[in-house]
């Protein structure tokens, strides 16, 4: 007889090389431990063309993992829809391109995003490729805001990433033309903000691209080497600074100006979408801000319709896993706190806004400590924890899914100690769930987003140093039933095999577009 489901998601958590950079294999993880001595289980890919990105070069992330996780399927994602877009030329072609290009003719066009190759929230080439359109569509002055990585490249990389960008823009500072970078700061300093989690953070973002306040350097370049030399801090954590000469500023975002976030990714890009889109407004004081013309690379929230304009086109994902349980009348719940809890609700069921169906899924966000995670490794997992056992008491619910971003989120810090630590508090979580599992008549299933805890460290050229960014790793597929000896089946499967394995243990008919069970 078929048994109600938890799915448990260890954000972050993948297979290492068992060195002493893997944190997941450093930590006490007695239960994680037993799982795969005495479960079936296998290896799922996360990351490249298995989650829809352009190559398998390229790191996986929480939304497409998501994506994939909820739908069964592989779509073009982030990178690859935005670079096809560049390519085939769909994205000059749009009509909100060619508004603000044409607003541009004689005010400012200002880009701001993340600045780097890492193809989790950007990439430098697509700015480029923008910049270049620009000069060629005439105009004179277009400016950079740049947001510094550290977090999905190498954690100190941001000098390269702004040598590249200064080379183009000096090729296209001819014939008059003005192309400067006018602002910038590490992404965990200033407008980068997601879930809502911390406003100040938007708020310094829109000081320092907006009002031109802050800290002033001449050049990029000479920020990053003052503020390293000064706090010995990584990219990310880079305070703002603004480009100034004779003592003010290049560039700041003036009334009725053209702005495109050329950001792809949806969480992170957001809140600054709000500030600009938005007539009403209350999160922050905005100065004498009257409006721009603004546009994201993509549309963020389909149906908040965040932003109202964007470049290109985003996929449209149909016959997700909660539409399938919805239309069989399988009743959900869903919990995470707020870091990811966008994960296992709007990126679960393929970037849609709200529910499929109200009276069938039952969603709880807890709300995040606005705390550097590594001064707080556990995060929520206790509450999590907490919040999914009276779930499952309850007796309500046939398919529940947790996501704990002790991995992810502390991994990004790049402290090993606190790593390894948010790891052995998740193994404590995983021990009271499937002792509820038991005792209640639950099968479990375990598994990953993308990896991260796993990877800590890297050498180059003889020289290790802290790694903060994904893993290209595969993230496990657990099944715990001790009740029912499952057989998973010998292959190459990725995160999209996930739902079909659900639907599959649900007795359930997987629509015909998606990818295989693996029992």
């Amino acid at each position: 007889m078929k048994k109600p489901i938890v799915l448990i998601i260890m954000d972050g958590v993948g297979r290492g090389d068992g060195g002493s950079g893997d944190a997941v294999k450093v930590a006490n993880t007695p239960t994680l431990d037993k799982l795969f001595e005495t479960c079936p289980y296998t290896w799922l890919k996360a990351h490249g063309t298995a989650v829809g990105l352009p190559s398998d070069d390229d790191m996986g992330n929480s939304e497409v993992g998501h994506n994939a996780l909820g739908c069964g399927q592989v779509y073009s994602q982030g990178a690859k829809l935005v670079g096809e877009s560049i390519e085939n030329g769909a994205l000059f072609a749009s009509n909100t391109w060619n508004q603000l290009v044409k607003n541009a003719q004689d005010k400012a066009m200002h880009f701001i995003g993340l600045l780097s190759d890492g193809n989790v929230h950007s990439n430098i080439s697509h700015l480029i490729a923008l910049l270049k359109r620009a000069k060629e569509e005439g105009l004179q002055r277009v400016y950079c805001h740049i947001l510094l990585d550290g977090r999905d490249v190498p954690a100190t990389s941001a000098l390269e990433y702004v040598a590249q960008l200064e080379d183009v823009l000096a090729d296209l500072s001819t014939d008059g033309c003005d192309y400067r970078i006018a602002s910038g700061g590490g992404r965990m300093q200033i407008t980068m903000d997601r879930y809502e989690a911390n406003w100040k953070m938007v708020e310094n973002g829109w000081n320092t691209h907006v009002r031109g306040l802050g800290r002033q350097f001449p050049s990029a370049k000479e920020a990053i080497e003052t503020y390293r030399a000064e706090l010995d801090c990584i990219d990310q954590d880079l305070p703002a600074f603004v480009i100034a000469q004779d003592g003010e500023p290049v560039a700041k975002i003036a009334n009725g100006d053209s702005v495109i976030l050329y950001n792809f990714r949806g969480d992170r890009a957001q809140e600054i979408s709000l500030a600009f889109d938005r007539k009403e407004f209350d999160k922050f004081d905005r100065g004498d801000y009257t409006g721009v013309q603004f546009a994201g690379m993509l549309e963020y929230d389909g149906d908040l319709h965040i932003p109202t304009n964007y470049l290109v086109q985003p996929p449209v994902i149909k016959n997700t896993l909660t539409e399938l349980l919805c239309e069989h009348g399988i009743r959900e719940y869903a919990v995470s706190e707020t870091q990811k809890y966008g994960h296992v609700t709007y990126f679960w069921n393929g970037n849609r806004s709200g529910k499929v169906c109200e009276e069938l899924e039952t969603y709880e966000e807890i709300p995040s400590d606005v705390i550097p995670f590594e001064q707080a490794p556990a995060m929520k997992s206790a509450e999590i924890t907490e919040s999914m056992l009276k779930a499952m008491e309850s007796g309500k619910y046939d398919f529940l899914r947790c996501n704990f971003p002790n991995g992810d989120m502390v991994g990004h810090t790049g402290v090993m100690e606190a790593v390894v630590a948010s790891m052995e508090y998740l193994d404590r979580s995983l021990a009271k769930i499937l002792e509820a599992a038991d005792r209640l008549g639950y099968t479990v299933l375990i598994t990953a987003d993308h990896g991260n805890a796993d990877q800590m460290t890297e050498t180059k050229k003889g020289k290790t140093s802290i790694r903060t960014a994904h893993s290209l790793n595969p993230v496990p597929f657990i099944v715990y039933d001790p009740d029912t000896r499952y057989i998973v089946k010998k292959g190459t499967f990725g995160l999209a095999n996930v739902a079909p394995t659900v639907a599959a243990l649900l007795e359930l008919k997987a629509p015909d577009c998606w990818e295989e069970s693996m029992i």
